[in-house]
């Protein structure tokens, strides 16, 4: 199975100046690569370029410019080739599903913040002091970065990132070949529901609390926001140091907003591959769920429209936004496997308007957002429950509660 290491960084003062000068000129490649394809499409022979054309002008890239480009890893800057291809291939995919196509753009060195090695030991090496009892990575230009690993790295490293978070860096190790560690069995098996009152509600009745880490913050974001809103828009070299420390106040407390919800998707799903042996789950469609309503036009008044509960409708987005679902299944799915447990995710339509023992499904089966009541057999729970138990009756999975 694969998996991924993330381990903070400690360079010196010069290695960090020669890791953000690395960052400088990677998105200065990618810039300049995004330059010649837009100049080569606007050329009255429609001319498209792809990667291998990029790529194969690398080496007198490097040639004439060896001050800069020419100082790193040939391999990175053709990951970072591949990245603007990738991003042009998604373009073009998004176009023909008639979805909202987002060319791509050029980027800010303020947003550049990671740099690939596809391969470990070219143009970089992790743990290149073996010798050493402190844990060292080596990146072409760079030197010996010390780091700070907190775990053991398990199977085969094939590609080694590294990614600046603010003023912290980290490396990132890609590992293949890494072994399960399955779980003692405990032969019981479960469905959940996701919510928004309550994160998830198993098929037992067990309710696990919404954080709503995003609305706890938000007081704080917003008050950092608008200090930040304060300053003129300028470039990063003409701020002055309240500038920058408020943008700095902002980007922390993001941060810190999203590791606290992936903290809390890492625990609870770690709980729940230590409980279940099998665990059933919605193939819930964020994308579509946080979709804005359609605008109404109004026939009476030409330029105007009708109310269409667009409001009502951004709130459940920013609740569900907060409650990260897409983050805990993804998280959830890669614990099961590592355990040994069995995922089975299942249609989520109609989950909570379905009576688990008698199977009729009504809209006013669920009279209020907390109590379901089937109006044919008189069944009676918590709707949250319901929809865990059908979740868990998709699966195929026979619960002593509805047996």
């Amino acid at each position: 199975m694969h998996r991924a290491y993330k381990f903070l960084l400690r360079p010196t003062v010069r290695q960090r100046q020669a890791l953000e000068e690395m960052l400088r000129d990677h998105c200065s490649l990618y810039n300049g690569a995004l330059q010649e394809r837009r100049d080569a499409y606007r050329h009255p022979s429609k001319t498209s370029i792809k990667y291998v054309q990029q790529s194969a002008q690398l080496k007198e890239i490097r040639a004439f410019d060896p001050e800069t480009q020419g100082r790193w890893s040939f391999s990175s800057q053709q990951a970072t080739l591949r990245r603007l291809d990738k991003a042009f291939q998604a373009f073009f995919r998004r176009v023909k599903a008639g979805e909202k196509p987002g060319y791509p753009r050029f980027r800010g060195v303020n947003w550049f913040d990671t740099v690939d090695f596809p391969k470990d030991g070219d143009g970089c090496r992790w743990d290149s002091t073996p010798h050493d009892p402190l844990t060292r990575v080596r990146f072409q230009g760079v030197g010996h970065v010390r780091v700070h690993q907190h775990r053991p790295v398990k199977g085969r490293v094939k590609t080694v990132s590294v990614k600046r978070e603010g003023k912290q860096w980290y490396v990132i190790l890609a590992c293949d070949e890494v072994p399960a560690e399955p779980l003692p069995a405990t032969r019981a098996v479960t469905g959940i529901d996701m919510g928004i009152t309550h994160f998830l509600t198993t098929s037992e009745g067990e309710h696990q609390p919404n954080p709503r880490h995003g609305k706890r913050n938000a007081d704080a974001l917003a008050e950092a926001q608008r200090a930040l809103k304060e300053f003129p828009r300028r470039m990063r070299e003409h701020r002055s140091a309240k500038h920058r420390r408020a943008v700095e106040k902002v980007a922390t407390l993001h941060r810190t907003v999203r590791r606290q919800r992936t903290d809390h998707a890492h625990k609870t799903a770690l709980a729940l591959v230590r409980t279940y042996d099998v665990i059933a789950h919605e193939r819930l469609n964020i994308t579509n769920m946080i979709r804005a309503p359609k605008p109404k036009p109004d026939p009476d008044n030409m330029g105007a429209f009708l109310p269409n509960g667009a409001a009502a409708k951004a709130g459940l987005n920013k609740s569900i936004h907060d409650a990260g679902w897409g983050v805990f299944l993804s998280i959830l799915a890669h614990k099961a496997e590592s355990a040994g447990r069995v995922l089975i995710p299942v249609d989520p339509r109609n989950t909570s308007r379905t009576c688990p023992a008698c199977g009729h499904v009504s809209g006013e089966n669920r009279t209020t957002q907390e109590k379901f009541e089937c109006t044919r057999c008189g069944y009676t729970a918590n709707a949250d429950q319901v929809g865990a138990l059908n979740v868990a009756i998709r699966a195929g999975l026979v619960l002593p509660e509805v047996a």
